[in-house]
């Protein structure tokens, strides 16, 4: 595909705070906020570059950057006159450590622009092992001592004019060092060291990596769940992911060629969830598109490429509409195809949250619209007279989740209320009644249990007039 080169002046905006304070979910193309909830997303037109300088810009001890495409059209004025090359030399020049990972068999001209001093590895494999390195991440200041400092900047942009500014692509900014040292052991894998050189007799690619274990953690009260390719048996995850929803279900994706991941959603669409989706029409050829086009009609749009412009997300929003349910965004680099899950060296976050389920959405309405399609709103079930939701679900965790059979609950109340607490299969059938209706006091209760199957369940609690869901996930014992 072609990569349209240009010169243009863009215009620094300043970077907001969605879903919280530490994590952030922006968009290159057009939102549609009429259907915002809560926050409307932000799409950064033209600016994209901007942002993501202003992160580098931030960096105070370390740039670890893992990226598939880096091409020399970024070499274009940006904000003040710096590009990101620029942003990236700045950092060298001021102390910041610099470690660079990239696909070996792109082109990667912009990596000719960087000081000489920066370390950089190719990955060994490249396309004749059908094996690619296609991570798209950066971690900024990953080891630092202060907490507050890590950052990992994620989604499904590659660094050059085109995917900044016209093709469709995703952006996911999370502050959180648990979260940082996750995709800093990954990158060590890949890099073979922890130190500032890479070691080439130790580093791992593709499908010598192995499961380091790190998936499941906690930010703002959130439940987010991170998953590397093809150690990680991501497309079990998607899976899981899709099999969650309740109400209604979109996907937004570039490749999409996985029969098994296709088939679980028209099943969903048979069984009455609300279904809708945009393919690239890279995916025509494979036989996800056919069995989508005559099932979906209507609620299926194909992005036509152009020389300038491409459908690039991966994403999956899950019942954004139904906030008694579990609203969840899947995003990351991985395409839905058996090399993505099998071979090449990805990374995938689940973000179990319902203002980042709207957002996603907002940005999928406006797409949608305009390929021609119609969105059918739907409601799900809604929390009505319960203004402080949030503060109470904060106070509930489940872990660990996923579980593979024990696993415990831990809920706070801050008077005295009745409380019940009931476990649901994925066709809505209470399996079990742990706590029924018992006015308890203040201060934090315990429950421990180990009766469920493997499968994925929701646990309902009611405290006071407050209702709401957690997803639980037992696995198979293997």
């Amino acid at each position: 595909m072609s990569k349209k080169i240009a010169l243009i002046l863009f215009v620094f905006i300043s970077i907001n705070a969605f879903a919280g304070n530490k994590i952030k979910y922006y968009f290159n193309q057009p939102v549609d906020t009429t259907v915002a909830t809560a926050v409307k997303a932000q799409s950064l037109i033209n600016c994209s570059a901007d942002t993501l300088i202003a992160y580098l810009n931030r960096a105070q001890y370390s740039l670890d950057i893992c990226l598939y495409d880096f091409d020399n059209d970024t070499n274009v004025l940006y904000h003040n006159g710096v590009n990101v090359a620029n942003a990236i030399n700045n950092a060298y020049n001021r102390g910041v450590k610099i470690r660079w990972i990239y696909e070996a068999s792109c082109g990667n001209s912009g990596l000719a622009l960087l000081n000489t001093h920066i370390n950089t590895l190719g990955s060994p494999q490249g396309y004749p092992n059908y094996t690619i390195m296609h991570n798209k991440f950066v971690i900024i200041d990953g080891n630092s001592s202060n907490p507050n400092d890590p950052i990992v900047w994620t989604g499904c942009l590659n660094w050059y004019t085109q995917q900044f500014n016209w093709d469709y692509n995703n952006i996911v900014i999370i502050q959180d060092s648990a979260l940082a040292h996750a995709y800093l052991g990954e990158f060590n894998m890949m890099w073979g060291d922890t130190g500032i050189a890479p070691n080439l007799s130790a580093s791992k690619f593709g499908q010598y990596k192995t499961d380091l274990g790190k998936h499941n953690f906690t930010i703002e009260g959130n439940h987010i769940e991170l998953y590397f390719s093809p150690s990680d048996n991501t497309d079990s995850h998607i899976q899981s992911t899709i099999e969650t929803a309740n109400t209604d279900l979109y996907f937004g994706m570039y490749t999409f060629t996985v029969n098994t991941d296709a088939g679980l959603i028209l099943y969903k669409y048979d069984s009455g969830i609300y279904v809708s989706g945009i393919d690239d029409s890279w995916s025509n050829s494979y036989s996800p598109y056919g069995a989508f086009t005559s099932t979906l009609g209507s609620h299926f749009k194909v992005y036509t490429e152009t020389d300038t412009s491409l459908y690039h997300n991966k994403f999956l929003i899950v019942d954004p509409s139904d906030t008694c349910s579990d609203p969840t965004v899947l995003t990351g680099s991985h395409n839905w195809s058996n090399s993505a899950n099998t071979h090449n060296d990805e990374n995938t976050l689940i973000i179990h949250n319902d203002t980042a389920a709207n957002l996603f959405y907002q940005y999928f309405k406006a797409t949608f619209n305009s390929l021609g399609g119609v969105l059918t709103p739907q409601t799900g079930c809604t929390h009505v007279n319960v203004p402080n939701i949030k503060s109470a679900e904060n106070t509930t965790v489940i872990y660990p989740n996923p579980a593979n059979n024990s696993f415990s609950i831990r809920y706070q109340l801050a008077t005295t209320q009745n409380v019940t607490i009931d476990i649901y299969n994925m066709i809505g059938q209470k399996v079990v009644a742990l706590v029924t209706n018992e006015l308890l006091e203040p201060g934090t209760h315990y429950i421990n249990n180990s009766t469920l199957i493997h499968g994925v369940y929701f646990v309902r609690f009611t405290i006071g007039n407050e209702t709401y869901s957690r997803k639980l996930v037992i696995r198979e014992n293997r």
